[in-house]
C-alpha cells in the first residue's frame, strides 16, 4: 500500500505513539492536528472516530483508531519495515504483550493514578481484568528483565505500544523506576524513528505553550 496516510492527532496525546509507529514503518503521512474540546468532539471528526479521540489514521479508504491497533496495522501495511513477528513463538509474544499493555497495564495505571484501586480487596481484584497494580507491574518488569524486546532480540511493532507504556510510565511516574524499565526505555529512546517523532511532537507542544 503506497497511499499517503492521513494522521489525526494532538501532540499532547497518545497520538505520539502513532507518530512513532508511522516513522518506524517509513510511511508517508499528512498530519491533521485536532484540537481538544469542540473540534475533537465535533461531528466532522467524529465521522473519523465516533469516540471523539485521537489518534486515528485513514489509509487507502480504511480508518483505524486506537493506538495499539494503529501500531499493529502499520506493521501489516508496511511489511518491508520489518516490524512483524517472524515465527509463531514471536507472534505469540507479539500478541500477548501488546494486548497485555493495552488491557491490564492501561487499566491498572489509570486505576492506580486515580486511586480507584485502593478500594479493591482480594475478592474485588479477582473480578477486575488487571487484578492489582502491583501484580501488573511485577509481570511487566519480569518479562522485560528476560529479554531486550518483547519478541526477544528483535524490535517489532509490539515494542511501539509496550514501549510507550513504559516510556510514559517512567516520564510521568505512573510506573516505578525499575532497572528493567529503564534499560528497555533507553534502548527505545536511542532509535532514530523515536527521536524523529518526538522532535516533531516536541516542536508542536512548544509552539502551543507559547500561544
Amino acid at each position: 500500500m503506497a497511499a499517503t496516510i492521513r494522521f489525526y492527532t494532538n501532540p499532547m496525546s497518545r497520538g505520539q505513539i502513532a507518530r512513532w509507529a508511522l516513522h518506524e514503518a517509513g510511511a508517508e503521512y499528512e498530519e491533521h492536528i485536532v484540537g481538544y474540546g469542540a473540534e475533537m468532539k465535533g461531528d466532522d471528526y467524529r465521522r473519523i472516530n465516533p469516540m471523539g479521540k485521537v489518534p486515528a489514521i485513514e489509509h487507502d479508504g480504511v480508518i483505524v483508531t486506537e493506538a495499539a491497533a494503529i501500531c499493529l496495522y502499520l506493521a501489516e501495511a508496511f511489511p518491508e519495515a520489518g516490524l512483524l513477528p517472524q515465527t509463531l513463538p514471536e507472534k505469540a509474544d507479539y500478541l500477548r504483550w501488546t494486548f497485555f499493555a493495552a488491557g491490564p497495564v492501561e487499566q491498572a495505571i489509570i486505576a492506580h493514578s486515580f486511586k480507584w484501586d485502593e478500594a479493591l480487596d482480594e475478592r474485588s481484584q479477582a473480578r477486575v481484568g488487571f487484578g492489582s497494580y502491583g501484580a501488573v507491574v511485577d509481570v511487566l518488569s519480569g518479562m522485560l528483565g528476560e529479554r531486550a524486546y518483547v519478541c526477544g532480540d528483535r524490535f517489532t511493532a509490539a515494542d511501539l505500544y509496550v514501549g510507550s507504556q513504559v516510556d510514559w510510565g517512567l516520564t510521568f511516574g505512573t510506573l516505578p523506576d525499575r532497572e528493567q524499565f529503564r534499560a528497555y526505555a533507553e534502548r527505545l529512546r536511542s532509535r532514530e524513528a523515536y527521536k524523529a517523532a518526538k522532535a516533531i511532537d516536541g516542536a508542536h507542544i512548544a509552539k502551543m505553550q507559547k500561544s
